[in-house]
Parts: structure tokens; C-alpha cells; sequence
């Protein structure tokens, strides 16, 4: 391993032989380091994390930390969970859970740019973009493939569906449809996430059918429920059927629409 030798490993961590680790990093106990990991310069692994292959925790990380929860008992024995392939850029932080069976979880080929926060008993997919200084609230759930832009604040138990897109500085209080784009303070749905999809290689088809959905739900004058039961009485294709199931399973409400 090449340990720089002012870190600080426990003797109860575990890092493979190929972990690289900078100056003034601590790595405390019960911490799971995998294969092809780097670690920066002043970073802080808490006990309770397990990071998978070739993750890189940029310079003054701080991953695991005790959750920002008045009421938490920091003797519980909680934790995080990350994937495969992530970037965590400078001064990003997580925190672990405050539910011992199940720790905050984060997955594979993620991007975290600069200063950017997950919270406690958060769940994030994989093929993420966070840009600087986007935060989660704790409990949030980002499916996969999405983009959450810049200085962006999503609140407590949101969900934010595939593909979709937060724009910088979006105040979001309601769950984030599938494929959809938000914006504003308070967010509101302003189109689809087109230029999204597109990168994501969604062909013509899928994106015309997502667009023929939203149309449905947002501009048909329907009210939600009539608006769902109309998509359902067609024959859905997988997109469509993926955003009737996120508006039938949300519990805090699905963003509204503004037209701009």
C-alpha cells in the first residue's frame, strides 16, 4: 500500500494492498477500503463505512460522519455503503445512517463535484452528476442517470425519479418526476429533460412517448389521478410505465408544472 506516513490507519481497518492514502488522512476502525482506491490528502473515513473498487475521495473528504439528527444516539452502530467508480471531488461529505439495518447508501460511477453533501439514510443510485455544492436532506432517494446542478437543496424524504434533471439553485420540496426537468424556488416542472436523454442514448421514440405522457399529466387538464388512469388505459412503454408508478408512489406529492 502506498500510505503516506502522517496518515492515521486503525489497526482494525481494512484496506486492500492497492489502497493509496495521502497525508493527514485517518481511516478509524471497522472502515472497509476496496480494491484501486485513493485517498487524498486530509480526508476523514469514519468507522462503519464500506467502499467498493476505484473510488476516489478527494482532498479534505469527509465520508461517514455521525448523521446531523438531534435525537441520533452516536454509540448506535450505523453506517455507508458506496459502490464502485464514484468521485468524491473536494470537501464532499456523507453521513451515515441513524438506522442500524440499513446504512446510507450510495452507488456505482457516480460524480460529486466540490463542497457537495449527502445526508443521512439517503439512497443514490448510479450514474449520477452532482455540481458543486448540491445537498440532499436526509432520506432523499436519486434514481440513477440524473443531473443535480449547482448550489441545488433537495428536502427531506424527496425522491428524485431517472434522468431527471435539478436545475442550479432549485429549492426542491416535492418529489422529482422521471425524465423531467425542475427549476425555481419554490421547483416547478419547466419540460422534459431532453438534452439528457439524448447523452443517455434514449432513442426518438422513448423521448416522444415521454413527452406524449407529460402532456397527459400536466396539459390535458386532467387532475392527476384521471391523468394516470388515461396513460394506463394505453399501451405504455417501459418510460411511460416508470413515471405512472413514480406519481402513484409518492407519498410527499409529485412537482407541479410552470410554463416559462
Amino acid at each position: 500500500m502506498k500510505i503516506h506516513p502522517t496518515a492515521i490507519i486503525h489497526s482494525r481497518a481494512n484496506l486492500h494492498a492497492s489502497v493509496e492514502v495521502g497525508a493527514y488522512s485517518v481511516v478509524d476502525a471497522d472502515a472497509t477500503i476496496g480494491e484501486g482506491c485513493v485517498i487524498d490528502t486530509g480526508v476523514h473515513i469514519y468507522s462503519g463505512v464500506h467502499a467498493g473498487k476505484n473510488n476516489k475521495f478527494g482532498h479534505n473528504c469527509a465520508i461517514g460522519g455521525l448523521p446531523q439528527d438531534m435525537h441520533f444516539d452516536a454509540q448506535r452502530k450505523t453506517g455507508v455503503s458506496i459502490g464502485d467508480n464514484n468521485t468524491f471531488r473536494e470537501y464532499f461529505t456523507v453521513h451515515r445512517s441513524t438506522r442500524e439495518d440499513t446504512p446510507t447508501r450510495i452507488g456505482s460511477d457516480n460524480y460529486y463535484m466540490g463542497n457537495c453533501h449527502v445526508a443521512h439514510d439517503c439512497v443514490v443510485g448510479d450514474e449520477n452528476v452532482f455540481v458543486q455544492v448540491a445537498g440532499l436532506a436526509g432520506h432523499v432517494h436519486v434514481g440513477n442517470r440524473t443531473l443535480i446542478s449547482a448550489n441545488s437543496c433537495i428536502h427531506q424524504f424527496c425522491r428524485v425519479g431517472d434522468y431527471a434533471l435539478v436545475a442550479g439553485l432549485a429549492k426542491v420540496v416535492k418529489d422529482v418526476p422521471p425524465y423531467g426537468t425542475i427549476d425555481g424556488n419554490p421547483a416547478t416542472v419547466i419540460g422534459i429533460n431532453s438534452i439528457g436523454m439524448k447523452r443517455q442514448g434514449l432513442t426518438s421514440d422513448q423521448r416522444n412517448a415521454i413527452k406524449q405522457a407529460y402532456k397527459v399529466i400536466y396539459h390535458s387538464k386532467l387532475n392527476t389521478t384521471q391523468a394516470l388512469a388515461e396513460l394506463k388505459a394505453t399501451a405504455m412503454s417501459p418510460e411511460v410505465k416508470s413515471i405512472v408508478e413514480f406519481f402513484e408512489a409518492s407519498d410527499r406529492g409529485v412537482t407541479a408544472h410552470r410554463d416559462i
